[in-house]
C-alpha cells in the first residue's frame, strides 16, 4: 500500500500536469460532482501510474492527429482507497452502488490504473455526450446506446462524440466498461488488483 500523500515523489506515478494536450478538471476536488461537496480534501489526485499516464499521452496524440479540434479532459484519475470507501458507504443499499467497485475488491482508480474522461470542443466546452459525468442512469451505459439511439434518447451526435472518445482511448490500450461512457481502465484488471499496490 502507498499513502496518497507520498504519490508526488513516487517513482511509479506521473503527474497529469506533465502531459501535453490534456485538460485536467478533477471533479472531486470541487463541489461540482454528484455529491456536491469536495471529496479530495487536501489530496493531490492528478496522478496515474506511469504506464497509464503514458498511454493517456498516446491517446491525446492520436486525437490531435485525427480530431484536432478536440482535447481530452480528465475528470477523475487516482482515487485513494479512503475516498472509495467513503463513496461506497454513501451509496450502499441504493441502486447507484452498482456503479462503484466494492472497496474490498478495489477500484482500478485506487491503483492509478483508471480514469474518467470526456472531450472538449474547439471552444473549450465539453462535448455533449447525452448524459453528464457520474449520471448514474441507463443513458450513460455504452451497452444501451443502440436502444437509446432508436428511441431518440441519444442522438447520432452523442454517439459520434462518445465514439471519438472511445477510439482515442482504445487505441492507446484503455478498456471501456459497459455502464459508464467516461470510465476507462488500463491493463488487465485481475493482474492490477493482484500485483500492484493500492493507494490509501
Amino acid at each position: 500500500m502507498i499513502a496518497c500523500e507520498d504519490i508526488p515523489t513516487h517513482v511509479h506515478f506521473m503527474s497529469l500536469k506533465e502531459l501535453v494536450n490534456i485538460d485536467v478538471d478533477l471533479r472531486y476536488t470541487t463541489s461540482n460532482n454528484f455529491l456536491m461537496r469536495v471529496l479530495y480534501q487536501g489530496l493531490d489526485c492528478a496522478y496515474l501510474r506511469v504506464e497509464a499516464a503514458l498511454a493517456l499521452a498516446q491517446a491525446a496524440r492520436w486525437l490531435s492527429a485525427h480530431r484536432p479540434a478536440n482535447r481530452i479532459r480528465v475528470l477523475d484519475a487516482l482515487r485513494p482507497q479512503r475516498v472509495q470507501e467513503q463513496l461506497y458507504s454513501e451509496l450502499a443499499n441504493t441502486p447507484q452502488s452498482m456503479y462503484l467497485a466494492h472497496p474490498q475488491r478495489g477500484s482500478m482508480h485506487s491503483f492509478g490504473m483508471a480514469l474518467d474522461v470526456t472531450l472538449l470542443g474547439d471552444d473549450g466546452q465539453e462535448l455533449d455526450m447525452g448524459s453528464a459525468f457520474d449520471e448514474m442512469t441507463l443513458v450513460s451505459h455504452p451497452d444501451h446506446e443502440a436502444e437509446h439511439l432508436a428511441t431518440g434518447v441519444l442522438t447520432p451526435e452523442h454517439l459520434i462524440n462518445r465514439g471519438w472518445l472511445r477510439a482515442a482511448m482504445r487505441q492507446a490500450g484503455f478498456h471501456p466498461i459497459h455502464s459508464e461512457w467516461w470510465h476507462f481502465d488500463f491493463g488487465d484488471r485481475d493482474a492490477v488488483r493482484r500485483d500492484l499496490p493500492r493507494v490509501m
